[in-house]
């Protein structure tokens, strides 16, 4: 990136350079406007802008630190790192949105953890494709490991769910209904003549 001030030529010509100390305000002035110029030409990021970028990341770390870090001295050290109300703003942006975005960013890291387990699928070692397997198995939009259960709901009358139940009773106890036989033969008597 910074390749052309390595190679750049040396300075042979020193004598329209004016030592510090003799240089009069608007030469100095004049000379820093025109460095400025030309570090903006090269595409050099203005201090402002890179120290905003640091203080960011700065609140970044302690945002990390406040919702993955249990140890109070690494929160307090990422906490104290923060200097300017830029960050603190960011950081309170930050957090406020966790609270609102929890659900979401949960399940984005459901889905890059099943991207990830996906991909040791792949593993050359086939113990850990094995195991990858088994938790992709279990997922539950997979759902290969699960035992499902289907329930269907019927209305049934009293007499119909009564009749259900006997049958099912019979079938496991091998219960047969007993018929009173006693008065059978007057039935047929009385059935023949009629």
């Amino acid at each position: 990136m910074l390749e052309h001030l390595i190679h750049a030529p040396a300075i042979t010509d020193t004598a329209n350079f004016t030592p510090l100390h003799t240089a009069a305000p608007e030469k100095i002035v004049s000379a820093k406007v025109a460095t400025t110029k030309w570090l903006e030409d090269l595409g050099v990021v203005p201090d402002a802008a890179l120290e905003q970028e640091i203080e960011v990341d700065r609140a970044r770390k302690a945002f990390g630190s406040l919702v993955a870090t249990t140890d109070t001295d690494d929160q307090r050290t990422a906490l104290a790192a923060i200097k300017t109300p830029v960050a603190v703003q960011h950081l309170t942006g930050m957090l406020t949105a966790y609270d609102w975005e929890f659900v979401q960013q949960a399940k984005e890291l459901r889905g890059y953890t099943v991207a990830k387990i996906v991909e040791e699928t792949k593993h050359t070692n086939p113990s850990i494709r094995l195991k990858a397997l088994g938790m992709l198995g279990r997922v539950t939009e997979v759902g290969l490991f699960t035992e499902k259960i289907e329930i269907k709901k019927a209305d049934l009358t009293d007499s119909e769910l009564e009749t259900r139940i006997k049958e099912k009773l019979n079938r496991f106890m091998q219960v047969v209904d007993v018929v009173d036989v006693s008065d059978v033969p007057e039935q047929l008597h009385d059935a023949q003549q009629g």
